[in-house]
């Protein structure tokens, strides 16, 4: 029989989508998510060894100069590894299994094991490529702002750790020490002087607000909306809805590439900060007008895939995994934390979600990943940036955004209507 309008319901027939459009499963999320962690475990050490013997430190009071981080697939001490610690803690809080928020915590001692050491004993030299080197000397906010906010987040939890002097020592270089313009703008001196880099957002933001949050210091928040305002009021592209990667002061016209994980790192630094920031304070209003602003322009982008291009705003770009991820995480946060509507919201979350996880390879690898990416004046620059599965900047987002969806999926329910993923009018459990 030929298929026709007369005897069949054509509305009903099933689509070829590119990626399966599926109601997320808790399970499903949990066991793909398990396997990232089980790479991770491997790839990564959890204790420190003395570098002579290469024997294990079982004890702190056991760490001296001859102490190290064994080698590793990433680096423990970067901002992405920050991301990480971040995500695996949030992931533990919300499907309530500790092997992942374990993981952040094994790492944290190493670091704070070291560096308490070389703090006390300031005679002991530090090579500078060691990676603790950084924790104690950070030199910018790539350096600081990711492993203070997971670091806080972790003393939250594990209230045992002994985080407290490496939290300051990062707030102290976020608020005192880091390059800055005359209104107070964080900036950097590279690769022009005077320039921003959208993504410094989030290297600094989130920190300032948790700072904020426990101290009950008004001042970290004022800093925390300042930033924000003003990035977006040199970086932001109203009739996009995107933000431009990178802005310097001497050059005309401002450089605009809208580079797809900046803008992940900027709606990220918006959307933790609106979860911390008092109602009442002054800025809370704004800050939100310019989340909203910049998630509107960015809906519109998602392509029919779930996954967002590369540059976001150009077709032909390759589809990538981590500024997804990045965006599926902080909708759904702003779904969960009642910032946005979950009607509107919550079907663009879920394909996004279906997008990344199909990135996590059988050996629990995320593919699909651009590697670390400076600031460009060109489009073949963008366009061209390698991908790796070794990228670091992918592994903490997609266990963000499997929390996130975790919870949207646990707070809500979800069916087909008319072939298409809603939440159902009843959707309390």
């Amino acid at each position: 029989m030929k298929v026709n309008d007369s005897n069949t319901a054509l509305h009903l027939l099933k689509p070829e989508y590119p990626i399966s459009y599926e109601i997320p499963q808790i399970k499903q999320i949990i066991s793909k998510l398990s396997k990232v962690l089980k790479f991770l475990e491997k790839a990564t050490p959890s204790n420190l060894i003395n570098k002579k013997t290469k024997k294990i430190i079982s004890k702190n009071n056991l760490v001296d100069e001859n102490t190290m981080i064994p080698e590793s697939t990433f680096r423990l001490t970067s901002y992405e590894w920050g991301v990480t610690y971040y995500g695996l803690l949030r992931l533990g809080e919300i499907s309530g299994l500790e092997k992942f928020s374990n993981y952040t915590f094994k790492r944290l001692e190493m670091i704070s094991s070291l560096f308490h050491f070389y703090k006390k004993n300031k005679n002991v030299k530090l090579e500078e490529n060691s990676p603790i080197y950084s924790v104690l000397y950070p030199a910018a906010l790539d350096d600081s702002g990711a492993l203070c906010f997971s670091m806080i987040k972790a003393k939250q939890i594990n209230s045992s750790l002994n985080l407290e002097p490496l939290i300051n020592n990062f707030i102290n270089y976020i608020s005192n020490s880091q390059f800055r313009f005359k209104d107070k703008t964080l900036a950097r001196n590279r690769p022009y002087k005077n320039t921003l880099w959208i993504d410094d957002l989030f290297m600094s933001v989130p920190a300032l607000a948790i700072m904020g949050k426990i101290s009950g210091n008004k001042k970290y928040f004022d800093d925390a909306v300042n930033q924000v305002l003003k990035f977006s009021q040199r970086m932001f592209d109203g009739e996009k809805g995107l933000y431009a990667h990178g802005w310097v002061e001497k050059v005309q016209p401002k450089p605009k590439f809208f580079w797809a994980r900046a803008n992940g790192w900027a709606l990220m630094a918006m959307v933790e900060l609106l979860s911390l920031l008092p109602k009442k304070n002054i800025g809370y209003k704004k800050v939100l007008n310019q989340f909203l602003e910049h998630l509107k322009g960015l809906v519109s982008y998602q392509s029919s895939s779930g996954f967002w291009h590369q540059l976001i705003d150009k077709n032909d770009s390759y589809l990538e995994t981590s500024a997804t991820a990045i965006f599926t995480y902080s909708i759904a946060k702003a779904i969960n934390e009642g910032i946005i509507d979950k009607f509107v919201f919550a079907p663009i979350a879920i394909l996004g979600w279906n997008a990344i996880s199909t990135k996590i390879n059988t050996n629990g690898q995320i593919d699909g990943i651009c590697v670390g990416t400076g600031m460009g004046f060109d489009n073949a620059f963008y366009y061209n940036r390698p991908t790796n599965k070794f990228a670091a900047h992918g592994y903490g987002p997609m266990f963000l955004a499997g929390a996130e969806i975790l919870r949207l999926i646990n707070s809500n329910r979800f069916n087909f209507v008319e072939g298409s993923i809603q939440l159902t009018e009843a959707n309390i459990k």
